[in-house]
C-alpha cells in the first residue's frame, strides 16, 4: 500500500471515530458521487451531517513538502458545488497556503491537520481548537511457573 493510500484510510477512520466533533452522524468510505455538470467525482470519504441535513466531502492530500495551494482547495470547492454537498473537509499534514486558506474560509471548507505517518493508534490530529492524540506502546509481559512434583512414598504398613 502506498503512503497516500494509508493516509486516506487512517484519515477516514479517525474522522469516523471522532464524527461527533465534526458534526457528523456517519462517515462513509471512498466512493463516486455524480455532479450536476454530468461528471462523476471520486471522493475519499463522505460525511453525513447530523440530522441527515446533507453531506460533506472529505479529501486527503498527504503533501509533506509544501502547503496545499489554492488550486487544490478551489478544486474541492467546485466538487462541493457540483455535487450539492453542504461543505468539505480537507486533511493535510502541513496545512494550507494563504490563498488556499482564503478559498477554504469563503467556501466552508474545514482544515484538519493529521501527521503524515499516522496510524489508527498513533496519531496527532488537529481540528479547529481541538487536538486529538493516539499513542500506543508495546508491552511485553513474561511470567514463569516452577512446578515441583513430590511423590509420596508408599508406607507398606498403611495398607
Amino acid at each position: 500500500m502506498k503512503d497516500w493510500e494509508s493516509y486516506e484510510e487512517v484519515a477516514r477512520e479517525l474522522i469516523r471515530r471522532f464524527k461527533t466533533d465534526f458534526g457528523l452522524s456517519d462517515v462513509e468510505g471512498k466512493q463516486d458521487i455524480p455532479g450536476s455538470s454530468g461528471t462523476t467525482w471520486e471522493i475519499e470519504a463522505k460525511g453525513i451531517k447530523e440530522g441527515n441535513s446533507g453531506f460533506i466531502i472529505v479529501e486527503c492530500r498527504r503533501y509533506v513538502k509544501s502547503r496545499l495551494k489554492q488550486e487544490s482547495v478551489a478544486g474541492l470547492a467546485f466538487r462541493i458545488t457540483d455535487t450539492g454537498a453542504s461543505g468539505g473537509i480537507i486533511v493535510t499534514p502541513i496545512g494550507l497556503q494563504e490563498g488556499a486558506q482564503k478559498v477554504a474560509q469563503s467556501t466552508g471548507i474545514e482544515t484538519v491537520i493529521l501527521t503524515p505517518d499516522s496510524t489508527t493508534t498513533d496519531f496527532v490530529m488537529r481540528y479547529l481548537q481541538k487536538i486529538m492524540v493516539g499513542i500506543s506502546e508495546r508491552v511485553t509481559i513474561k511470567d514463569s511457573v516452577h512446578v515441583e512434583v513430590i511423590r509420596a512414598k508408599k508406607d507398606p504398613e498403611a495398607s
